[in-house]
């Protein structure tokens, strides 16, 4: 079946006078059964590809084969413009189809990453403590001072907000600090 889609797709393509990009998969796979008439499918696909890949409203124009489209770029944070032909735009969106056996997953509720709040307010009330978890913490080597050879110990640190942390040593001589 996977062949038969293969062929009418490109049929269809070819029908509609558009050329293919150089770099298109020769081999497809395609996970085909049956919907009914697909209709509630292609409705489903269309809201979780449209809401994963591009939304609809950034679709500029689709005017002479060549479909307009504004997009953020990730580089440096601003909307920019973009104009291909229809399979090249094809092409992009699916790049973000997933292969087969993967899927994507999406976190509602409590596990949505904005509610950090809400689960340390779990944590708490579940009585869990996600610091056991965490590997231990490495001991650092002792310092020593040039002069003497003695351990040093860190007495104060200081943070400046223009540069990195600024550490004051003194060398350990047995008197307490």
């Amino acid at each position: 079946m996977a062949k038969v889609f293969r062929a009418k797709m490109l049929a269809a393509i070819e029908a509609a006078g558009i050329c293919l990009p150089p770099c298109y998969p020769r081999e497809w796979v395609a996970h085909c059964k049956s919907v009914g008439s697909g209709e509630k499918a292609l409705i489903y696909l269309g809201r979780y590809l449209y809401r994963g890949v591009i939304r609809e409203q950034d679709i500029l124009a689709c005017e002479n084969g060549r479909v307009s489209f504004r997009y953020r770029n990730a580089e440096t944070g601003k909307s920019e413009k973009r104009s291909l032909t229809g399979a090249e735009f094809l092409w992009l969106i699916l790049q973000h189809v997933l292969p087969k056996g993967f899927r994507r997953a999406r976190n509602f509720g409590f596990l949505h990453a904005n509610c950090k709040r809400l689960i340390a307010l779990l944590h708490l009330l579940l009585k869990f403590d996600p610091n056991r978890f965490k590997p231990p913490r490495k001991e650092r080597p002792p310092m020593l001072c040039s002069c003497c050879g003695a351990e040093m110990a860190i007495v104060r640190t200081r943070i400046r907000p223009t540069s990195s942390a600024v550490v004051a040593v003194v060398p350990r001589i047995g008197v307490a600090l």
